[in-house]
């Protein structure tokens, strides 16, 4: 698929008219809703120039949600590693406890088989997100807050990945109390020690 500065003034237009097409269906009922008919008979853009685009439907579904329905939040800068990143543990829940997290839960399950799919779900929607979080983690360590034996990605894991779990396995719920459970437990670890205690696993 091109890329949008690649693209004629006409094909951005198609393209822009399938996007929104794609995101008030996925904003009504969800990926179900998100067909290449529904989606096409709603832009007024053929299937086949659909397909000339897009490989699938899920293609455009994680186009138009990376587009129009992930809007990023704020990243927060507080001063203290530690409130931006409960913050951000807070932001993260509420987005995917909503009706937005939802589809994005459906987009995840989707891509299970289409690694295409999967790929572009990365790309489009989950790395920026990412970077904004290695952001954070670095002011934390140049403020000497947070522990530098620990890698950014794993830290990133270790943080938010218990949320992507409940939305996905839907055991337990996304409250802002849980939230903030869940930030608690996973910055005892993250933080740096007071000084004089070493980093890293305690030695026996």
């Amino acid at each position: 698929m091109p890329a949008d500065q690649d693209l004629t003034p006409r094909s951005r237009r198609v393209r822009e008219a399938v996007l929104r097409a794609a995101t008030e269906l996925l904003a009504e009922g969800g990926l179900p809703a998100a067909t290449v008919d529904a989606v096409s008979a709603r832009s007024g853009v053929s299937k086949a120039t659909i397909y000339k685009h897009w490989s699938n439907r899920i293609c455009v579904a994680i186009d138009a949600f990376a587009l129009h329905m992930a809007e990023a939040t704020p990243v927060p800068d507080t001063g203290s590693a530690r409130e931006d990143l409960t913050l951000q543990v807070h932001n993260v829940a509420a987005f995917y406890g909503g009706p937005v997290g939802r589809v994005y839960a459906q987009l995840l399950a989707a891509t299970v088989t289409d690694p295409e799919a999967a790929e572009l779900l990365r790309r489009r929607f989950l790395e920026g997100r990412r970077e904004l979080i290695r952001q954070m983690w670095r002011r934390g360590v140049e403020r000497g807050e947070l522990r530098t034996d620990i890698d950014v990605e794993v830290a990133q894991d270790v943080l938010f990945g218990a949320i992507i779990f409940r939305l996905v396995s839907g055991h337990a719920p996304l409250t802002p109390a849980e939230a903030e459970a869940m930030a608690e437990a996973a910055l005892t670890g993250l933080l740096a020690r007071p000084a004089g205690e070493p980093e890293g696993p305690a030695r026996r």
